[in-house]
């Protein structure tokens, strides 16, 4: 473990006794709905948004402080770990680093009280990774027109950020679910029971102080931050491997057969061992960008940004499945913890770029520059 500051382990210390003291009983019980209940508890105590300026009702605090959060509760309630996730390394910190004073205002202050969220609209129906070959556009007196897919909380947000095309290129800008033209089409179940809708605009005006990022070198920058949401992601891996770790562990010492209990087989505790050396070096990966990156005082490597979030979600998948396997039949029943947590560690492959994506980012920067220095 790095060495952390007194406020760091503050953090540390005083999430995972709020979501072990509070939020453990009904830890799998959400099925893809947000937990407003731990939610409103965390804005109240003020470990919502602490990542963000408290002139907004954050904490003022950086991104590490935010992904140790994530991490906290995401080793007890995976799904309040993913809406901190989200409304704290997704969308609203888009708006907050790229946003008007006015739609900081606006927005950002509701999401810090625990009220509402702020959903995210990237994927269209012909453009995934592909940003590039996004139809979704906005004229030059800001008229949006097309449709967006795959976007999370919708049925929870009042708001989204879009990313769409401009007539000199790509950027982003904040809309409305209320707004006229905005139709929300149809909405779809993922595997652990999140929804997530389709999106049509139609003539929809936008605010200028909605616009976010406009023009090439504003939309680079925000394709950098987008690194943050990356090892947000890696992070929020990294949890969930490690509560099914914590729960693979109890369940070996407690089981007995024949004769003793099954953690005692060397089968058993090689797995354990394994599972243990993986989330260690996904976590210690992810560290090294983010303490990297504040140190500079720049946005995450693109390098270790990539191979944190690879690395950290193909092995939280692989713990999570052994964890499972280590439970046998009872972890494979509907309704199990490991059988819940195993679907959403799943989803972490697809989140914020693909495995294949984080391949080619790593052999692209492999190829310019050859590889990292020694020191």
């Amino acid at each position: 473990m790095f060495d952390l500051t007194d406020e760091q382990e503050m953090v540390l210390s005083a999430l995972d006794d709020i979501a072990r003291q509070e939020f453990a009983d009904r830890a799998f019980e959400w099925h893809g709905e947000p937990p407003w209940d731990n939610i409103e508890l965390l804005a109240k105590q003020g470990f919502l948004g602490i990542n963000f300026d408290e002139a907004y009702g954050g904490g003022g605090m950086g991104e590490f402080e935010a992904m140790l959060s994530i991490e906290a509760v995401g080793s007890v309630c995976p799904d309040t770990a993913e809406f901190l996730y989200n409304q704290q390394m997704v969308a609203p910190r888009a708006i907050e680093m790229f946003g008007t004073e006015e739609a900081k205002d606006r927005y950002l202050p509701p999401v810090m009280d625990g009220e509402t969220a702020i959903a995210i609209a990237i994927s269209e129906p012909e453009a995934g990774s592909d940003v590039g070959s996004m139809r979704t556009s906005v004229s030059d007196d800001l008229v949006l027109n097309g449709e967006k897919i795959w976007v999370s909380n919708v049925k929870h947000s009042d708001a989204a950020v879009v990313w769409v095309k401009y007539p000199e290129g790509l950027g982003s800008l904040i809309i409305e679910f209320d707004w006229d033209g905005v139709e929300i089409q149809e909405h779809y179940t993922n595997m652990h029971g999140g929804a997530q809708s389709q999106i049509r605009f139609d003539d929809v005006d936008i605010p200028e102080e909605n616009v976010l990022t406009r023009g090439k070198d504003a939309f680079v920058d925000q394709l950098k931050a987008l690194n943050w949401e990356r090892l947000g992601c890696a992070t929020l891996a990294n949890s969930f491997a490690r509560n099914g770790l914590e729960k693979a562990l109890d369940y070996a010492q407690q089981r007995e057969q024949f004769g003793q209990p099954i953690g005692d087989f060397q089968g058993i505790e090689w797995k354990l061992a394994d599972m243990l050396t993986e989330l260690e070096a996904g976590r210690m990966l992810t560290y090294r960008a983010a303490i990297n990156a504040h140190e500079q005082g720049r946005i995450p490597d693109r390098l270790d940004t990539s191979i944190a979030k690879l690395y950290s979600c193909e092995r939280a998948e692989h713990i999570v499945s052994e964890a499972l396997q280590i439970h046998g039949a009872n972890g494979y029943q509907q309704g199990h913890p490991l059988e819940y947590l195993y679907r959403m560690a799943r989803g972490r492959r697809l989140a914020a770029g693909t495995d294949e994506i984080q391949k080619n980012q790593i052999a692209s920067v492999m190829k310019e520059s050859g590889l990292p220095d020694l020191v």
